[in-house]
């Protein structure tokens, strides 16, 4: 099994940037495609981006040119850089991890997910 800790969400002025991490334990990074996805109150959970085992990235077209996905194999750690937040990123951001199934920022099933960390934009 693996575990999943996110860090680094809080609030932030539109055209503010964040960083999101998030740990893993209990398994490897490597051979898990790794992905972030949001959900605000009220509305759908929304696939972000994600990350394959080889590192190939794939984005959602509301967030391509403003974020980042990258992983440190070594550290067992997943980030998410946001620049240009948009009042409409506001919402809770989770990272997930799964070693079967297409791997790409519109997967919303995941086998492995944390507890989520916050993002407000105003």
């Amino acid at each position: 099994d693996v575990q999943l800790v996110e860090s680094g969400g809080g609030s932030v002025q539109s055209g503010g940037s964040l960083r999101l991490s998030c740990e893993a334990s209990g398994d490897t990074y490597k051979r898990y495609c790794l992905g972030w996805f949001r959900q605000a109150p009220g509305k759908k959970r929304e696939g972000v981006a994600a990350i394959s085992s080889g590192g190939s990235t794939s984005y959602a077209d509301s967030v391509k040119g403003r974020f980042t996905i990258s992983k440190d194999n070594a550290a067992n750690t997943l980030y998410l850089q946001m620049n240009s937040l948009q009042l409409e990123d506001t919402a809770m951001y989770y990272c997930a991890a799964d070693v079967y199934g297409v791997c790409n920022a519109n997967r919303l099933a995941w086998r492995y997910w944390g507890q989520g960390t916050q993002v407000t934009v105003s």
